[in-house]
Formats: C-alpha cells, structure tokens, sequence
C-alpha cells in the first residue's frame, strides 16, 4: 500500500507513506501527525505521494535546526556571499532564530514554529523581514537537499516592513551644505556625494582610473566593504545596473582635479608608509576613508555649521534623486544615475516627487493646446519644494 491514513483519536489522524526500502532492505516510511479533519490528512497524503513519485519525498533529516543551520552557513551561504553578509547571517541567527527553535529536530519546524518567532520578535519590521529571508532561503535549501519535504516558510508573513523618514536637503539647504563643505578636508566626497547620486560605498571605492575627468565621467565599478573587526575589502556591485558610468557635474570635476593635485602632496610626504591602492578618497596614508568616522566627524560637523537639520550621509544619495526630479529630469536618467535594478524601484522610491511633476505636466500641455504660455504661481511655483517623506 502506497499510503496509509489512521484514526488516532479525535481530529487526529497518522498518515503513512511508504518510501521503498533501505540498504538493508528493511521496508522505510514516512510518517505525519495531521490534525484536523479526514480531509486535511488525505490533502497531505495525496501531496506527499505526489512528491514521492518525482523524486523530492524522502524521509526528514534526523538532525536539530542547529545542526542544519551549521551545515547550511558552510557549505551554502559561505561561498556565495560577502565575507560582511555571512557574518551578518550568522548574527541574525544566533540573536533571533537559535535560542528560539534551534533545539528542535529540523523536520519538526512547523509553519507555526516560525509564523510565532517572527510575532515575538521585539525589534524592527525591517530586522524582522531580513531575518524571514536568511530563514526561509535556508529551509528551501534543506528541501532541495531533500532533508525536508516541504519549506515550513512557504505560507509563513513576516510583518510589513514600516516605512522609514527619507530626510532631503531643498536646494537652499543643498547650497549652504556644499559651501560649508568646501572647508572641510574631505569636503570633495561630500560634492561627489550630492552630485551623482552614488551609494557611500561606491564613491569610497573609487579608484582614479575610473574617472575621466577630461569628459566629465565616473565610472562605478565596485564598491567597498568594512568588515567587522576591522578591514576593509573591494567587493563587486550587486546588481548588473550598479555598474554604470555617471556624469560629473563641472564643478564637481573641477574640485576633483584640485583634489587630485592635493594628494599627490600627500603621497609625496608620507613617502614609503603611504599605502597605494589608487584610491580618489583616502585616508592620510593612503588606504580607504572609514565611512563611520567620514559620517561622525565630518558630516555632522558640516551639518551643524550650516545650520542643516540632522541627516544620513546616505540622505545625500535621496538629495541628488530628489533635486533632479525635482529640475524636470526624466525618471529613466535618475534611475540610470543611481544604478537602480528598475525604473519602478526608483518610481516607488521617489513617489512623493511626482504629483507635483505631473501638475506641472499637465499645465505645460495645457498651455501648449491652449498657445498660452505656463500661469507663474500654478504648476511650477511649488516645483523646488521638497517634503520629509517615508520610504522603505
């Protein structure tokens, strides 16, 4: 008999299959507690059976989710992520998920074992999220192994993801940034930063023979990792359209060439103790600015000197999107410029900008139908303001 189903009491029924025999020739079988109806159980058996005749139903690992978790992060997740994206797999599941579930045989992590973790979790939405990642992409790895028959993730929602506060700089404040910038040792970044768009690991990865500075380009072709601990290593783009080629402003090109001039000085009096990997932004000896330091002890002293509101050094890369939008340039050209997977990521993302470009759309052809020229004080008037708004 391919499979079985047995009354075990009141809404409770033991489902049996039969998966073949082992080496030894004694007869093997797999067997499921199903609470609920008749129904439920034959559901589960007619599924399993299903799986066992294309060859993915076997008989669950008899090891403890720590066990697993171990197996998985080696010989998985290991070779195909980031020194600093392992460690931080490893974390999450020694904060979140070990204490929890770890004790428990893998092939009894039930959907509801998982679904309960990620509602007792006392941290954010988004900690909660990335942590039902690394969870459910280990799981899925078990049943391709065929140490599982079913991912337990499958069904299971982590709670939404809450919206965080974009904070932008309006083009006033844009300027009386950059002029304060310009005071500072590292006030060039600062420009880059605001001008292009780029991702504070990718601009710190710069190296000089990515930019022509004749043409005005910056081409962004890694980016930079700290590792935790100390360290630091080159590390390619995530994504195909990370990698791209971004017009430099003219002053932003200027500033470089003078930059440049200046560390050369440098290189010539640190002499032997200067560590030359190329790089455009760099420390006093020649290895990478550390973003942290770049962020506490210059970027919130510039803030504050400028009488500027308290931002992320990664708002500077929201700024740029926003001020572009904002100076009528097409979607398609700011998705380009940040490297963005898609058009629609950078659509979501900047959401806030586009009632006011679409009101001064509709104006422009309406004005054109109409042979008129734009009403000043309508659709324009409000084109450079630019609100606190929330995104992911």
């Amino acid at each position: 008999m391919a499979g079985q189903i047995i009354a075990r009491g009141p809404s409770t029924w033991l489902v049996r299959v039969y998966l073949g025999r082992d080496a030894n020739g004694k007869r093997e079988y797999l067997n499921k507690t199903v609470h609920g109806t008749k129904k439920n159980a034959q559901e589960w058996l007619t599924a399993t059976l299903r799986d066992r005749d294309i060859g993915v139903a076997v008989k669950p690992a008899q090891i403890n989710l720590n066990a697993y978790l171990d197996q998985w992060l080696e010989t998985a997740a290991k070779p195909k992520v980031r020194p600093k994206t392992f460690t931080g797999y490893q974390d999450v599941l020694r904060r979140y998920v070990r204490p929890k579930l770890g004790s428990k045989p893998l092939a009894k992590v039930t959907p509801l074992d998982i679904q309960t973790l990620y509602n007792e979790m006392s941290v954010s939405p988004r900690t909660t999220q990335y942590t039902a990642m690394i969870v459910k992409q280990a799981l899925e790895q078990a049943r391709r192994w065929r140490m599982l028959i079913h991912n337990p993730c499958d069904g299971v929602k982590p709670p939404r993801n809450a919206r965080k506060e974009m904070q932008v700089l309006t083009p006033e404040q844009a300027r009386r940034f950059l002029a304060v910038a310009r005071g500072d040792r590292h006030g060039v970044i600062f420009e880059v930063a605001l001008t292009t768009g780029m991702r504070p690991s990718e601009y710190l990865a710069l190296k000089w023979p990515d930019l022509d500075l004749e043409k005005g380009t910056a081409s962004i072709n890694r980016s930079i990792d700290f590792l935790p601990g100390g360290g630091w290593e080159f590390a390619d783009n995530k994504t195909a359209r990370s990698r791209r080629t971004i017009k430099l402003h003219s002053n932003a090109a200027q500033s470089l060439r003078e930059h440049r001039r200046r560390q050369e000085e440098q290189r010539r009096q640190a002499g032997k103790s200067w560590a030359d990997h190329d790089l455009v932004f760099t420390n006093d000896t020649g290895g990478p600015v550390d973003r942290h330091n770049l962020a506490q002890r210059h970027f919130r002293r510039i803030l504050d000197a400028a009488g500027l509101p308290l931002v992320r050094l990664y708002d500077l890369r929201h700024t740029a999107a926003t001020l572009g939008l904002v100076a009528g340039v097409q979607v398609k050209v700011i998705s380009e410029m940040l490297g963005h997977a898609s058009v629609a990521l950078t659509l979501d993302t900047y959401s806030h900008v586009l009632p006011n470009m679409q009101e001064e759309a509709a104006a422009k052809v309406e004005a054109l139908l109409m042979g008129e020229e734009p009403k000043k004080g309508s659709a324009g008037a409000n084109r450079h303001t630019i609100r606190t708004q929330r995104v992911q």
